[in-house]
């Protein structure tokens, strides 16, 4: 307390000044009509602009982690999702435990660190590998699509065979009427691919769906692939020559999820005692 007496003392003229400048400035801006427009616009314009910048910067900054918190809440979103058919079980047991008892896919987020579409045979490298869980002949999509299969995996990364490689075929279906066939790519255009098998007797149209049929033990039923963009009939053959075009577009992804079936060793079981039963 001393001492801010000594300071008003030693500076009383100084402080003086001060104060009559600011009632100064407050009776010619607030009893100006000219003036205060002046003043109010002015301040407004300022503290708009500071605004304005700090949410862009903060936002910035931000962005990064709202990005992961996003994939993260997908991940989560996937992960505990319960077949809809079955959901009257719930009425009888705890939710959770309904959760897990009916959760056959695990997701995984993971990122692309390397990527081909140039070549016949084509490759993705993702950063996730076993000590991430991730396994060979897992499901890899983005939330656009089909994206491949994990082939090799090591500690931290997961080398991936793209759908784009004329090596592999996915089981994929017409979502209106549920004919199924083969998809596989010709090693030309990475926006389209084929799709064959289906009688030339089904009725399709150019816009039709094309999704994952569910009949393996990798990608589960119902994942976007495309729409189709052409088709003929091959007649020697009875069956249609059909284009498809993606729904990813593999120039511009980044992101994507893995995806490990909690019950594939029990299906391959069954469907080798069935093969070797026969």
């Amino acid at each position: 307390m001393k001492n801010l007496i000594k300071f008003i003392v030693r500076f009383h003229f100084f402080i003086l000044f001060i104060l009559i400048e600011f009632f100064s400035l407050f009776l010619v801006f607030f009893y100006n009509k000219k003036q205060k427009e002046t003043f109010i616009n002015s301040s407004n314009l300022i503290s708009g602009f500071i605004y304005e910048n700090t949410n862009k910067i903060t936002s910035y900054i931000s962005l990064k982690d709202i990005n992961k918190q996003l994939i993260l809440e997908n991940t989560i979103f996937h992960n505990n999702k319960i077949n809809s058919s079955r959901s009257n079980f719930s009425e009888f047991t705890n939710i959770v435990d309904t959760i897990k008892f009916f959760q056959q896919y695990k997701y995984t987020n993971a990122k692309i660190i390397n990527n081909s579409i140039q070549k016949q045979n084509n490759y993705i490298t993702l950063n996730k590998g076993s000590k991430q869980g991730i396994e060979r002949d897992m499901a890899v999509i983005s939330p656009d699509g089909i994206i491949g299969i994990v082939k090799n995996v090591s500690n931290n990364f997961a080398s991936v065979i793209s759908v784009l490689n004329i090596q592999i075929g996915i089981s994929a279906k017409i979502k209106n009427n549920n004919y199924f066939g083969s998809l596989v790519w010709e090693g030309k255009n990475y926006k389209i691919m084929n799709l064959e098998e289906i009688p030339n007797h089904v009725n399709i149209s150019i816009g039709d769906t094309i999704i994952t049929s569910g009949y393996s033990t990798i990608f589960p039923e119902g994942i976007i692939i495309g729409r189709i963009s052409s088709f003929k009939k091959d007649k020697s053959k009875n069956f249609y020559h059909i284009s498809v075009k993606l729904n990813n577009d593999f120039k511009h992804i980044s992101h994507v999820y893995v995806i490990g079936n909690l019950l594939k060793a029990e299906q391959k079981k069954l469907e080798i005692s069935e093969n070797n039963g026969s």
